[in-house]
């Protein structure tokens, strides 16, 4: 489902937080400089392309970089577009630093003053915002942003048998004196196993229509579910205000995630590479599924309160306690704080994770259902370095 070579918003068939003060400020300052220099904006984060553009309105521009805004979740290009009685500055928003780093691309690869010629899409709300679709400098014909950019370092390929423990329990992280991190699932949005339903990377169906054989879903929850399809998952939480991806929606995530087991602390900790790059705690030492005392002790949380099991060579995972202030799913499945999930990762070899999730959650469903899906192993490499908090219009 995920390559960082060939993803991209313009196919639409694919369709512990530790930044400082600083950082912050030059964020807020670049956001208001876009705001001034393209008009009224939405700060959303990611977002599917027609969540913030129409797709319905092609538009083509063309005009002289003054700005590039090379930041998370998405680059923008800023630049003056001639008119009458004044130039206008626009913004063109093209993938995110880490795709177009992995592709090739660099910040100097635009240079300020360069005149380009744009192809995509209008913003839906009228600002001066455009989808860069097709991103050319008129001076040499050649494409910018869009694409790759040379021959891109190809991404290492996990081999070999499971890794295992002195033990012979299987190995959720990496051996002994290496390093990687899970990612490129499979499967982009929760489905139930067994059903023929497509949707793009972001969980967006192909067709709405489709809605009710996602997930054995209450008429509310399935109403619900339709609404935000319809709208193209525009208010997504954690797309809007950073709120964490919660349940099987953790492994869905682009940018991947890491195990760090502790034995000796009967503990696993599981480490996000998107989102503000939380991190979420898997006890094994047999306690209830209560939180701490003078903490979170029996409120619903983000990443419930989980606790696990090996049975055999599959880590079994129970979680309960879930508030409802996520989407537990990209797609954009309600869930209620009824939630109940047994998650099961079966490692098969050194680069295969299997994913099953059972959902139990009567408030929503009208039965138990479950969902399964692969997880590939990056090996030699760390997260990468992504924070919602790098917001852009």
């Amino acid at each position: 489902m995920f390559d960082r070579h060939t993803r991209s918003r313009h196919d639409l068939r694919q369709p512990i937080l530790e930044a400082g003060e600083e950082l912050m400020t030059k964020r807020a300052v670049v956001a208001v400089m876009l705001t001034v220099a393209v008009g009224v904006v939405s700060l959303g984060a990611q977002h599917t392309l027609a969540a913030k553009f129409d797709v319905t309105k092609p538009l083509t521009l063309t005009g002289t970089v003054t700005q590039i805004d090379w930041a998370n979740p998405y680059v923008h290009i800023l630049m003056k577009v001639p008119g009458q009685p004044l130039p206008a500055l626009w913004a063109v928003e093209v993938e995110g630093p880490i795709v177009l780093t992995d592709n090739g691309w660099s910040q100097a690869s635009l240079p300020i003053g360069e005149t380009i010629r744009v192809e995509g899409y209008a913003a839906r709300d009228g600002s001066r915002q455009i989808s860069g679709r097709s991103v050319v400098m008129t001076s040499t014909n050649k494409p910018v942003y869009v694409g790759t950019n040379g021959t891109p370092k190809a991404r290492r390929v996990a081999t070999g048998p499971t890794p295992r423990w002195p033990s012979g329990q299987p190995r959720l992280g990496p051996p002994p004196g290496e390093t990687g991190y899970w990612g490129y699932p499979t499967r982009g949005g929760l489905l139930e196993d067994g059903v023929n339903v497509q949707m793009d990377r972001y969980g967006l169906l192909n067709n709405v229509a489709d809605a009710s054989k996602v997930a054995p879903m209450q008429p509310w929850a399935l109403s619900l579910y339709r609404e935000r399809q319809r709208t193209f998952l525009q208010r997504d939480p954690m797309y809007l205000w950073c709120k964490p991806p919660g349940g099987p929606r953790q492994f869905q995530q682009p940018y991947g995630f890491q195990f760090v087991e502790q034995p000796d602390f009967k503990r696993v900790f599981v480490l996000m590479g998107s989102a503000n790059r939380n991190r979420r705690i898997i006890y094994t030492d047999g306690r209830k599924q209560v939180g701490q005392v003078n903490g979170n002790d029996d409120n619903p949380v983000f990443y419930g309160q989980a606790v696990a099991r090996w049975e055999g060579d599959t880590f079994v995972v129970d979680t309960r306690s879930f508030n409802e202030e996520f989407w537990f799913d990209n797609g954009g499945l309600p869930h209620t704080e009824q939630l109940h999930l047994i998650e099961r990762f079966t490692r098969t070899d050194m680069g295969t994770m299997r994913y099953e999730v059972t959902i139990d959650d009567p408030g929503a469903y009208t039965r138990a259902w479950k969902s399964t899906w692969n997880l590939n192993w990056v090996p030699g490499e760390e997260t990468p370095y992504f924070l919602c908090m790098d917001n852009r219009p």
